[in-house]
């Protein structure tokens, strides 16, 4: 899996970039025939401008499954910015689990119509 991590108005770490780089990676599971032309985006950003005090940290994670010709996308907002790559990363296996149930359901319901067809097989 590529992953292309980008940052918005904040430094970080290369023990934050380790962090997010380990959450998306953990995400590989989740996809049906893996191979290296899937691509994910990593955005962290601080979007504090705005507010009177505290920080807000924004975390949004895209992956790109070319073979399926779909994508995901999941964003959240926290005070932590390790926090928010951890409410992306849940948003976005919930995602990746809607597409690989939908894929499987279409698989069984083309060879239960297979079945259906072909009396002699039972």
């Amino acid at each position: 899996m590529q992953i292309n991590l980008k940052t918005t108005n904040i430094q970080i770490t290369p023990q934050t970039r380790d962090y997010a780089e380990r959450k998306v990676n953990s995400l590989e599971k989740f996809i049906l025939g893996m191979d290296e032309s899937v691509q994910a985006w990593v955005e962290l950003e601080k979007t504090t401008n705005h507010h009177q005090k505290g920080d807000i940290y924004r975390a949004e994670i895209q992956i790109r499954i070319p073979h399926y010709n779909r994508g995901a996308r999941a964003e959240a907002t926290h005070e932590s910015l390790n926090e928010a790559i951890d409410d992306a990363h849940d948003e976005m296996k919930i995602e990746l689990e809607k597409i690989k149930d939908k894929k499987i359901s279409l698989a069984r319901r083309g060879a239960r119509l297979f079945k259906k067809f072909i009396p002699f097989l039972k």
